[in-house]
């Protein structure tokens, strides 16, 4: 076997794993499901670190949310598969109130395309949210009418003056 042959067999596993693409010649198909649905779980977790609230809005059934929704796509790192997560929950309007605060909140704070990397704004940004507007002017998040922050409701521990 050469190096090109080992690489594309490495290659076609990998995409099995996290891709959901078919199992290749000489491997198992029920070990690699099992495999490919660890890998999802685990993404399900690492989505959760960076999205407490997004996990919290789906209750128990986060993990099949997530896993049902991230099957077949390749991963792009907690937070931007949490991104992109979220915005199809709330177009879908499955998003609960705090996480759609969340998500409001991150989108005036910096620009995510769904393609590339996001990237923080420059410039002051409007969101519309469940619990009233959201406004990002010099690099900090407003909420007219006095409602409080959803990163003021995570903790955070004590800060440090």
């Amino acid at each position: 076997m050469t190096r090109e042959d080992l690489a594309a067999r490495q290659a076609a596993l990998v995409a099995a794993l996290v891709s959901g693409a078919p199992t290749p010649d000489g491997f198992d198909p029920s070990r690699v499901r099992a495999a490919a649905q660890a890998l999802l779980v685990k993404r399900a977790g690492e989505v959760a670190a960076a999205w407490p609230l997004l996990r919290t809005s789906f209750g128990s059934g986060w993990s099949v949310a997530f896993t049902a929704w991230a099957a077949g796509r390749p991963p792009n790192g907690a937070l931007r598969d949490g991104w992109d997560f979220a915005r199809e929950a709330a177009a879908a309007g499955r998003l609960g109130p705090l996480a759609a605060a969340d998500l409001a909140e991150r989108e005036v704070m910096w620009r995510y395309d769904g393609r590339s990397a996001p990237r923080r704004r420059r410039w002051p940004a409007y969101r519309r949210s469940a619990d009233g507007p959201v406004v990002q002017v010099f690099g900090r998040v407003v909420r007219p009418r006095g409602r409080a922050s959803s990163r003021s409701l995570r903790s955070r521990g004590p800060r440090v003056p």
